[in-house]
């Protein structure tokens, strides 16, 4: 029988991350990581005091800084993120730890083409628009 594996980030379980405090979690991050965090770490409690508020209310928690960092107390968070036009829902798991919200809500989508329209290519230059 399979046992599921523990998730751990750099040696640490779930219990013990989500009982850090940002500046701690910053630590175990690559550099480029934990300049943001510390830079940020009063911007990102701000942001958890908020959004405690607003789930005690039952509303959803809608952001568009992208550059926030997803630290340990955003876990199976549903956050709504902007992508400049609409905001998109991303649920927090364990494997997204120290990247960016940014990078699950993606600004650009795949585009799929249809047939060319009137005045496209030299044959249809031709056809009337009604």
């Amino acid at each position: 029988m399979a046992i599921a594996k523990e998730f751990r980030y750099k040696g640490k379980t779930l219990e013990e991350l989500k009982e850090m405090e940002v500046r701690e979690f910053a630590k175990l991050t690559p550099s480029r990581t934990r300049r943001s965090l510390l830079r940020q770490s009063q911007i990102i409690e701000v942001f958890i005091k908020r959004c405690k508020k607003k789930q005690a209310k039952g509303k959803a928690l809608k952001t568009q800084s992208r550059e926030l960092v997803i630290v340990p107390h955003f876990l199976n968070w549903t956050i709504l993120v902007h992508n400049g036009k609409e905001f998109i829902p991303v649920r927090i798991r364990p494997e997204m730890l120290g990247r960016r919200l940014g990078e699950f809500s993606l600004t650009r989508t795949s585009i799929k083409h249809s047939a060319p329209g009137i005045g496209a290519t030299r044959g249809s230059a031709a056809m009337s628009v009604k």
